[in-house]
């Protein structure tokens, strides 16, 4: 409802359907941005969707973690595998081979929860479901970044930090507009692949 009022405010706002478990749905998706494009390529894919989930040992069930994977990890390499080639097309728009944000990138929104090193320095809950996922978010964007180095696509992790949202709550110590703020900041400057950063644009351990 918000998007979509925001979308009348601002006529260079499209809202797009598309749901990241459905692969038919992520295709249609991406056609509809290409149409959108009108021949041109995607310069930015930013990958948003998640679930979270607080599940430890004795609680957590089969589907319950399937379907954290299948948001949180097959969502992203299905929507990057269907928008790759208006990515490889921005790529081949732009002269310099510097890569960057405004060339072609793939941003995937992962968690600190998701760092095998930082571990349980942040949060004691193990939450399963919600921290696999998010530390094989990060490893596809390690192999992302590794495969399409070669096309001049930057592929990185952007931890948004403790956001005040349906899912961070309003426990949270940021607000939307100040992480969002902060990431469109470390974007501008962007300039290797392979990154794990935060909002603020400091390196994360993996």
């Amino acid at each position: 409802m918000a998007l979509h009022e925001l979308a009348q405010k601002h006529p260079n706002i499209h809202v797009v359907q598309l749901e990241v478990e459905d692969q038919s749905s992520v295709k249609a998706a991406a056609s509809v941005v290409e149409s959108q494009l009108k021949g041109k390529g995607l310069n930015l894919l930013i990958n948003n969707a998640g679930v979270n989930s607080f599940a430890t040992l004795e609680t957590v069930e089969q589907q319950e973690m399937l379907s954290a994977l299948n948001t949180n990890v097959v969502g992203p390499i299905l929507v990057v595998k269907e928008f790759l080639p208006l990515l490889k097309r921005a790529a081949t728009e732009t002269a310099t081979d510097r890569m960057s944000c405004s060339k072609a990138a793939i941003i995937n929104i992962s968690s600190k929860l998701g760092s095998i090193e930082l571990g349980f320095e942040l949060v004691k809950l193990p939450m399963y479901p919600y921290r696999v996922s998010k530390a094989a978010l990060n490893m596809v964007t390690a192999c992302m970044a590794e495969e399409l180095k070669k096309d001049g696509i930057l592929c990185s992790v952007i931890n948004p930090g403790w956001v005040k949202t349906d899912m961070g709550t309003e426990q949270a110590p940021l607000t939307v507009q100040c992480s969002v703020q902060g990431i469109l900041k470390v974007l501008a400057n962007l300039s290797s692949s392979g990154a794990f950063l935060n909002w603020e644009g400091n390196s994360l351990p993996w």
